[in-house]
């Protein structure tokens, strides 16, 4: 219970024509005798916070950036109206910063035996589960002098996935893939190293395709179709190591690996590609087998809305033994990683070539575009130093890169916009040239 400032300067008020006609204690104590008889009666009359009803409903997830709707119902058993001050208590990270206030805050009022609702909205600004804490409910009495005021624990869980921004991207790489299977209008030959079947040669056909044999079996000459390998393993590993946890911009660089691996994983699916994801430094964090086709997405995103970077350094030995046991059989494996020298020369390159002599290793890497924006820093002295320490990082990832080719790997190094097309059409070179 409280009083509320009406109450205060309700007794204000009256003091002064006390203090002015009839001074003394007999004055105050009729003024403030009265106003606190009101507030007793104002109290008396204020419904019971205890015994109200409140349930909630809405949504259950939502991507990062957008907009959460939570539903929360308040039912009055009682005989008397509600009219409340309400705060719906969530974690700070569920808000736009400045905004929790009002947003968390709602007046209602409740009829006796009825219900209303009332809509949070959140927009929360970091992925994972935001659970509710507690909603603290103050119900006036009619005249707003007095309130009763509890606390009501109402569990509701919301899980922020990531944004997946580069699904953008994903039609046009779409219209590649099947351009690559050889299935839309435009008059191009359908790459590939699978044979796919045998059609009437037409003129512009490459001779080397002629099939003789089919040839001679029939009246016309054959040529044979090939379409881009199916039914490959692709192994997406995040590396979620120190590095990962570096910002470039705005986010950690961990959160541009996700969502080019959101992209890969959804290209691939659809090019019939069975897609599996480790996360993993120096014990695995997340794991993703066995899904079909239809569910990968999916389960991708709702496994990696958990997913935070851990200030450990990545164990490259336990992190290649633990992606060899995944993969048994021939795969792509997608590394998404640090092209940064030193963990790469004393981590990843010693024990690379047990991934190597197995699979295809495609080592795709987060670039900060403000160490470009330096190396091309010009005009002053301090300018100049910024471009010298800016083309001496370009030069030892550049340096770092070509180690990795030379093992055979595809590297793909870009800024966080760039990263996940340019990870798209590196994927798509290797199945065209039939390397998966």
């Amino acid at each position: 219970m409280a009083p509320t400032g009406r109450a205060a300067l309700l007794a204000a008020l009256g003091s002064i024509p006390v203090g002015v006609l009839e001074p003394g204690w007999a004055g105050l104590l009729a003024v403030n005798g009265s106003v606190a008889l009101a507030c007793a009666c104002d109290f008396a009359l204020a419904a019971p916070v205890r015994r109200l009803g409140l349930s909630r409903s809405g949504d259950t997830s939502a991507r990062l950036g957008e907009t959460a709707d939570v539903t929360l119902t308040v039912t009055n058993p009682s005989r008397r109206t509600l009219r409340a001050q309400l705060r719906d208590a969530w974690p700070p990270s569920s808000w736009q910063p400045g905004t929790e206030g009002a947003g968390s805050r709602h007046r209602v009022t409740v009829p006796a035996g009825e219900r209303r609702r009332v809509t949070t909205r959140l927009r929360p600004t970091r992925r994972g589960d935001r659970q509710a804490d507690r909603v603290t409910i103050r119900s006036y009495g009619p005249l707003g002098l007095f309130a009763r005021q509890g606390t009501h624990k109402v569990p509701w869980t919301v899980r922020v996935l990531p944004p997946f921004t580069s699904r953008k991207h994903l039609p046009s790489k779409l219209a590649r893939l099947r351009e690559l299977d050889g299935r839309t209008s435009v008059l191009t030959r359908g790459e590939g190293t699978e044979f796919d079947s045998l059609r009437e040669y037409v003129p512009g056909d490459d001779t080397r395709s002629i099939d003789w044999r089919a040839t001679a079996r029939q009246s016309s000459v054959a040529v044979r179709t090939w379409r881009p390998e199916r039914d490959r393993h692709i192994l997406l590993v995040l590396d979620t190591g120190r590095t990962s946890a570096g910002r470039v911009g705005d986010a950690p660089r961990l959160d541009a690996s996700m969502d080019a691996a959101l992209l890969l994983a959804a290209l691939a699916s659809r090019a019939g590609d069975r897609v599996e994801l480790l996360a993993y430094d120096r014990r695995v964090r997340a794991r993703v087998q066995g899904r079909a086709a239809g569910d990968i997405l999916p389960s991708l995103v709702n496994t990696l809305a958990m997913l935070e970077p851990e200030l450990v350094e990545t164990d490259a030995r336990g992190l290649t033994a633990t992606a060899l046991r995944t993969a048994p059989r021939r795969s792509l494996i997608v590394l998404l990683t640090t092209l940064d020298a030193a963990p790469v020369e004393q981590g990843l390159l010693p024990v690379l070539p047990q991934l190597t002599q197995r699979h295809t290793v495609l080592v795709a890497s987060v670039a900060d575009p403000h160490v470009a924006a330096m190396a091309q820093a010009r005009g002053n002295t301090e300018a100049v130093y910024e471009a010298a320490a800016g083309a001496q990082a370009q030069s030892e990832r550049q340096r770092t890169a070509e180690q990795l080719r030379r093992h055979g790997v595809t590297v793909v190094d870009e800024t966080p916009d760039d990263l996940a097309p340019a990870l798209a059409d590196a994927y798509l070179a290797l199945k065209a040239a039939g390397r998966l």
